[in-house]
């Protein structure tokens, strides 16, 4: 393979212009031995922009980049999972961020979420996705590989922890995520399962959640979490927030960044991306979604028909 061949397959997918298989193969190959290297906890310095979900929504990720200020060659990145489901462009989603941090390693972060998975992938889109587009299921084999090496958290300079869902009742201390086997299907339950399905809520302390998976997590929880770790807040995605976030409790150290505009192509929200600066005071830029004929007209050209979970 050409050294330019990740130069190549990002100006390509820029035009969401799915990759080959083989192109597919190998870019999974480079992710996965750069995920090898980062640690369950992944250490990042500010200045640095935090993303919410995406899911599968390609032409708002690219209104996110325009929003924030660029690519990772100009703004550093944490985005919180949930990249694929739902939306009309998983794999481009996908296989745009996969593009940009093997370009850009050590600029973006990319941390799992709970649609990072086998199995909630075969129920909300990716899977059927990937079958539609390719006419076989080893595109998707390929990229659950790679869900399966991303990291849980992030922490940018000791002070805020980034994870998709929230916290777990079997996990007090930071060092606890940090000796996680992380490289697996995200199990039904247990810590792993908790940071990417959790939510926090008016609750007492923990609570059992209704989604079937995860806790819910009140005031009390988080204050101690944050207490004993030496954190001034935990930033997290995994809800839809009509506002594009939103500070839970009266404290303000849970704060939600949701980053899919009108997501589901229906649900009329905005979005937002938080921009952390040095003073770690965090701000925050509200964008909203392209137009839908924009989409539609994309999705007609590329032959990909009614495609939608």
């Amino acid at each position: 393979m050409s050294d330019n061949g990740p130069d190549l397959w990002l100006e390509k997918i820029k035009k969401c212009q799915a990759l080959t298989e083989s192109e597919m193969k190998q870019l999974c190959e480079m992710m996965k031995e750069l995920l090898m290297e980062e640690s369950n906890i992944q250490p990042v310095q500010s200045p640095v922009t935090v993303c919410g979900d995406i899911h599968g929504q390609f032409h708002d990720l690219l209104e996110l980049f325009r929003t924030a200020g660029g690519f990772p060659d100009q703004v550093n990145y944490i985005f919180l999972g949930d990249y694929v489901d739902r939306g009309y462009y998983s794999l481009e989603t996908f296989t745009l961020l996969m593009c940009l941090k093997v370009k850009y390693p050590s600029r973006i972060t990319l941390v799992r979420g709970n649609h990072e998975s086998r199995q909630i992938t075969q129920v909300y889109g990716f899977y059927e996705e990937c079958l539609n587009k390719y006419g076989s299921t080893t595109v998707w084999k390929y990229c659950c590989q790679v869900f399966d090496f991303l990291t849980l958290a992030a922490i940018i300079d000791g002070k805020i922890l980034c994870v998709h869902g929230g916290l777990s009742p079997e996990i007090r201390m930071l060092d606890q995520i940090r000796v996680l086997s992380r490289a697996q299907e995200v199990p039904h339950e247990g810590g792993f399962s908790d940071l990417l399905w959790s939510d926090p809520d008016n609750v007492e302390a923990w609570q059992v959640s209704p989604r079937g998976a995860g806790w819910l997590f009140g005031s009390k929880v988080s204050r101690e979490f944050n207490h004993v770790n030496g954190l001034s807040l935990i930033a997290r995605a995994h809800q839809l927030v009509m506002e594009g976030f939103k500070y839970h409790f009266p404290e303000k150290d849970v704060v939600t960044v949701w980053s899919a505009p009108n997501y589901c192509y229906r649900c009329g929200n905005v979005a937002s991306v938080m921009k952390v600066e040095d003073d770690l005071d965090p701000t925050f830029k509200i964008f909203s979604a392209v137009p839908d004929d924009y989409i539609q007209e994309t999705n007609n050209n590329n032959q990909r028909g009614g495609y939608f979970l």
